[in-house]
């Protein structure tokens, strides 16, 4: 049965007796929510080890209470004690009633810039959230102005700053505080010269990047962004930059930019399936660099049951080589579906820029020497193709990520004038995105279309006709069986594409997701689309590979099976 004793005065054979016992807890009334959680964590802290019923205890818990409370601008409190006990030494309540009383004003803010800091608009923005003149006292602030103005200094490039003077002045009978916070910045430092230590990469190309420049002002940022940028080459293997401290004169800073190589020659591999595919392996060999100008070699085999590629690809890059480079392809593939049996030679060269909004763009020279057999149609065709792609990728990390989005757009074009053998002008698009609710709902989005417009089709080479169905284009129907028939019912591709998709998914645990989708679309040539639909349900594993996805769906217009099982793994953008 337990009992309570109200006030410690009246239980004072309670707080003397001296023994430590480690089941001693707080019960806290009397404060607003912000306030009781700030006296929680200074009580929270006292170690069990020091938990005992006796006065020296008792004057523990008044400080750290009148410390935490004097840190949100409350001098003026009273605490009244009582105790919850069960007769036990293991299991005790400290209960505490407290007035916090009127809070501490803030009666002046005097924050000065002295020094070139005073004319940086960085400092300007910043003191915006600075404490005001009316707000209640809070110590926290107060230390976080303090240490934000010192530690934007130190990134500024400000490195003789200091301050001359420091105060909080707290007059708790006048329910006033005043701040004084006097800083000299002195000068601010610029980039000196830029040092690279044991670089295999000429040295114009890496200063190309523009991202530091000697006599820009220091920015800790701008080192930590180029950084960045050239890791992200893959020409090295480690990237460390430094600012010489040491060796700063006349306002400038020595900058060291120390480069490991990466390895010649690497090699990956990787593995996956999908009831389109089935099993699916590729083979990668990569040389990430090839001279001192940063050429590289990357070769990729990709073997699956309907397909079969290989293909080189070598970059150069130019000035300014993060937005600008080259790519010279080459490149072998052999397709194979229900009805068509095709092999496909290409190469291409194309133009590349990258730019800061995220878009990517490129102009493409491809050529493509393609055979093909179409039930009893036997065809070779050779095609020069130009044309240009625009597209964006920005999504948030994860294997499953909470926002994202995908677009983009490709034109080609090719003419007897420049001597094909027909004329042919081709556009695809596509655009994708993520959306969550809250990190237990998600919603992703798909649209996708595209067009072949010539009047010579019967002459068009299956990989530029548009077939529909499968895994990752409209679920419920066989991999690429929704398209125009020929007379015995087998898939011709069609000249128009239009395919959508909405999927919703919501977490069980952890994890692992539950879906529920439905896909419409369908591909056309004569006639006017006539939509097939289907709707489903599945499961998403988040796992350290990427998403694996599980899903049974519906056709409406599928006269084959009523469902089908659809499994795939690989990124959703």
């Amino acid at each position: 049965m337990k009992k309570k004793l109200i006030s410690w005065l009246m239980s004072g054979l309670m707080w003397v007796h001296g023994a430590v016992i480690a089941g001693i807890k707080f019960d806290i009334h009397g404060l607003e929510e912000r306030l009781k959680e700030n006296v929680s964590v200074y009580l929270d802290a006292i170690p069990d080890s020091e938990r005992q019923l006796d006065f020296g205890f008792q004057a523990r818990i008044t400080n750290e209470v009148s410390k935490a409370l004097q840190a949100l601008g409350h001098y003026d409190s009273t605490i009244v004690f009582s105790i919850e006990d069960n007769m036990s030494n293991k299991d005790i309540t400290v209960v505490l009633d407290i007035k916090d009383g009127p809070p501490i004003l803030i009666t002046d803010v005097d924050v000065q810039l002295n020094g070139a800091a005073a004319f940086d608009p960085a400092f300007a923005t910043f003191l915006k959230s600075a404490p005001k003149k009316g707000d209640v006292l809070n110590q926290g602030q107060y230390d976080a102005l303090k240490s934000g103005i010192q530690s934007l200094a130190i990134r500024r490039g400000y490195f003789d700053s200091d301050y001359a003077l420091t105060r909080l002045e707290v007059a708790p009978k006048l329910k006033k505080a005043y701040i004084r916070l006097h800083f000299n910045s002195g000068s601010r430092y610029h980039l000196g010269q830029i040092i690279y230590k044991n670089s295999h990469i000429n040295e114009q190309l890496l200063d190309s990047i523009l991202m530091l420049k000697e006599g820009n002002p220091y920015l800790a940022s701008d080192l930590g962004a180029y950084n960045q940028a050239l890791s992200n080459t893959g020409w090295f293997s480690s990237v460390l930059i430094e600012a010489e401290f040491d060796y700063m004169r006349n306002n400038r800073v020595p900058i060291s930019v120390y480069l490991n190589p990466a390895p010649s020659n690497q090699l990956e591999t990787g593995i996956g399936y999908s009831t389109d595919s089935g099993l699916r392996v590729k083979f990668g060999w990569m040389k990430p660099w090839l001279n001192r100008r940063g050429h590289s070699l990357h070769t990729d085999l990709y073997v699956s049951k309907p397909k079969t590629i290989l293909g080189s690809t070598y970059k150069i890059p130019l000035e300014g080589f993060q937005h600008k480079y080259y790519e010279v392809q080459i490149g072998f593939v052999k397709h194979e579906n229900s009805n068509i049996e095709s092999f496909a030679w290409s190469s291409s060269v194309s133009r590349h820029w990258k730019y800061d909004s995220g878009w990517q763009g490129s102009v493409h020279f491809n050529w493509l020497y393609t055979g093909y057999t179409q039930g009893t149609n036997v065809n070779i065709i050779n095609l020069f193709l130009p044309g240009i792609n625009f597209f964006r990728v920005k999504h948030q990390s994860g294997a499953m990520s909470s926002w994202g989005g995908k677009e983009s757009i490709t034109f080609d074009v090719t003419d007897r004038l420049w001597g094909a053998e027909i004329n042919l002008r081709r556009v695809v698009w596509q655009t994708s995105w993520i959306r969550s609710l809250n990190t237990n709902n998600r919603i992703i989005m798909r649209l996708n279309g595209g067009g072949v417009f010539t009047h010579e089709f019967k002459r068009v080479p299956p990989s530029l006709r548009f077939f529909a169905g499968g895994d990752n284009s409209i679920r419920g129907y066989g991999y690429e069986l929704i398209s125009p028939k020929n007379n015995i019912g087998k898939p011709l591709g069609g000249s128009y594409i239009t395919t959508g998709s909405l999927e919703y998914n919501y977490r069980i645990t952890g994890n692992y997701w539950v879906a529920m989708f439905t896909d419409v679309g369908d591909t056309w040539t004569n006639r006017a689309p006539s939509w097939n639909m289907s709707v489903g349900v599945g499961v998403r594993w988040e796992s350290p590979i990427g998403p694996v996805r599980f899903d049974v769906a519906h056709g409406f217009k599928n006269t084959r099976d009523d469902f089908r099982l659809h499994f795939s793994l690989g990124p959703e953008l």
